[in-house]
């Protein structure tokens, strides 16, 4: 049975399982909450929003407003938001444009620290940390156990990869391929996520032999074609790896921004 407080305002098509809905609340009357999410005083929830289970929403948070886009006019766009998320104070994140999917989706178990922005028609992956001030304008998309450091401002259709790391107040204008870590304004790249996979048990010969792709990809002075192809001999000779250098090389041939150098 939901938990709302007398002062929360929730529109009576809600649909609400067994949650919990602090003071002075909204909730809109296209939003749905699923059960074991609580939501934070002073949280407005409005649009076509979805909101799975198990979710930490705290104070001041803004969730499925309309995208700050001037094309937008008034089409049901949505947001959709997993499970098992923490969303601290004053996150603002909005639905989607017709000019994407009509889609803003969050997945599950992310840690997204206070005043985190999430635009119009992001796709966030799992297992996600966005720190404090971390700013994604639309379109952007943002891997599985990709880390963010506070202040990271991320340009519309960038991509961040799986694993990857940026440092604090980073400024990424292009994409950020899998496993890599970058820091500065604008970003450039500075090796491998090491303790980040080991934290993960990746084995030690795939973190040696993404480390030797790094080297391919940013040290040897290579085209893009060029370091897929050494990727792939790498993965040949080192089994273990594959998946993983099968996703980097992927996402260095789909990249259509180029990549942090």
């Amino acid at each position: 049975m939901a938990r709302i407080h007398p002062s929360a305002v929730v529109d009576p098509k809600a649909e609400l399982e067994d949650v919990e809905i602090g003071p002075f609340a909204l909730i809109g009357p296209h939003v749905r909450i699923g059960a074991g999410t609580s939501i934070g005083a002073y949280t407005v929830v409005e649009g076509r929003t979805t909101i799975g289970r198990g979710n930490r929403i705290f104070s001041h948070c803004a969730l499925g407003g309309a995208p700050q886009d001037k094309k937008y006019a008034g089409e049901p766009t949505r947001l959709v938001i997993g499970d098992d998320n923490t969303i601290r104070e004053y996150c603002t994140c909005n639905t989607g444009t017709v000019q994407d999917q009509g889609l803003t989706r969050i997945g599950s178990n992310n840690w997204i620290m206070a005043y985190a922005h999430i635009a119009h028609d992001c796709v966030i992956g799992d297992h996600t940390i966005l720190a404090n001030l971390s700013q994604l304008a639309g379109h952007v998309q943002v891997g599985d156990w990709a880390i963010l450091g506070g202040m990271t401002g991320v340009h519309q259709f960038v991509r961040i990869g799986a694993h990857a790391m940026t440092g604090g107040g980073t400024t990424l204008l292009q994409d950020l391929p899998p496993f890599v870590i970058c820091n500065g304004n604008p970003a450039a790249a500075h090796g491998i996520n090491i303790e980040g996979l080991r934290r993960r048990n990746f084995a030690p010969e795939a973190i040696t032999a993404l480390r030797r792709a790094y080297k391919a990809v940013y040290k040897e002075g290579r085209t893009i074609a060029d370091a897929c192809q050494a990727v792939d001999a790498i993965a040949a000779e080192i089994r273990v790896a594959a998946p993983q250098l099968a996703a980097l090389r992927d996402f260095l041939q789909s990249s259509k921004r180029g990549i942090v150098r």
